[in-house]
């Protein structure tokens, strides 16, 4: 019987990270375009697969490593010849647990005043969440099932949001397997800079503080000129104004850190369960909730810093707290 004992293309970067203490080393950011490349192709075995994930998951991604693995996915994405111009890109991909989430009405504030606000993320991986895409139900938005979906509703409502199971299913199926793995991977920061439509600015929350300077200089490489990175609450891109929020961004090439001191002396107590409905009755006004509208405005107030529509943090609450004020509250019941 033949026996084929030539190496499979993929067992080559599996040797660069997992060589041992002294002979292992990251990839460079053509290695990992190359390795991501192959990944999104179905070019590996399950098996590969997996030590590949894990040794990075030990290793933990350079931005180089992150800067390569974007691109290659970037450049699988199967965009429409007329995709509208997008203002901001906003990632959705944590889930929250201790607040329902509120940066969700952010983007809608950000919407109605004449800013198109794409949002993608991934659902279910975590049992104990609740995520972006179940909760748009409660306000009367159908999400976008494709880029051309996304693409129309960009334009007729300045807002939509589309999952990755819908633009890069590759990618979603290897997110889900954080309940087989029991860890996240490289796959769960990658993600929130896919940044697909090429918005002219993008917004990302980390759980990790470590993570925030590997992503700014990730948009360096990959020449992302508006970035902005926060340890977000249960890791979305949401501010929590109970606490001080260090915003690291990039704008226009450079590398900017800048504290948002928190807004309250004492910390406020969490809800003992979340109630999805409560995200319309805060719009329309039918509840008041000292946290919600708290963390609405401060983080609608970073988002316009980033977006060039304030000089400094009292310009952008100011706007922010006029937008909540003037919002439609007939909408999103």
């Amino acid at each position: 019987m033949l026996v084929n004992n030539s190496e499979h293309p993929f067992a080559q970067y599996i040797r660069i990270l997992g060589k041992g203490k002294k002979g292992s080393k990251p990839l460079t950011q053509e290695q990992a375009y190359q390795a991501m490349s192959l990944i999104l192709a179905n070019k590996v075995e399950p098996v590969q697969l997996g030590a590949f994930l894990m040794l990075m998951r030990v290793k933990e991604e350079t931005p180089e490593e992150l800067a390569g693995f974007v691109k290659a996915a970037r450049d699988s994405f199967n965009l429409p010849a007329s995709s509208v111009k997008t203002d901001l890109d906003w990632s959705s991909y944590a889930g929250k647990r201790r607040h329902l989430p509120w940066f969700i009405l952010s983007a809608l504030l950000l919407a109605e005043n004449g800013i198109k606000v794409f949002m993608h993320g991934a659902s279910g991986h975590s049992s104990d969440r609740i995520y972006t895409k179940d909760m748009l139900q409660f306000l009367g938005i159908k999400y976008a099932t494709s880029f051309q979906q996304a693409s129309q509703q960009l334009e007729d409502n300045y807002f939509c949001y589309l999952s990755l199971q819908h633009f890069c299913p590759k990618l979603y199926d290897i997110i889900e397997l954080r309940p087989l793995m029991g860890l996240r991977s490289p796959i769960h920061t990658m993600v929130r800079m896919l940044n697909p439509f090429d918005s002219r600015c993008s917004i990302q929350g980390i759980f990790h503080p470590g993570y925030r300077p590997v992503h700014q200089e990730a948009a360096l490489l990959l020449d992302q000129k508006n970035v902005a990175v926060m340890k977000g609450e249960g890791g979305e891109a949401e501010r929590n104004p109970d606490m001080d929020c260090l915003v690291q961004s990039v704008h226009e090439g450079q590398l900017i850190d800048e504290l948002w001191p928190s807004l309250f002396k004492r910390r406020h107590i969490k809800p003992d369960f979340l109630d999805p409905k409560q995200l319309a009755a805060i719009w329309q006004a039918k509840e008041q909730n000292e946290f919600a509208e708290a963390t609405i405005i401060s983080t609608t107030a970073i988002a316009l810093k980033l977006l060039g529509k304030a000089e400094d943090q009292e310009q952008a609450f100011t706007i922010a707290k006029k937008f909540w004020h003037n919002r439609p509250k007939q909408k999103y019941g």
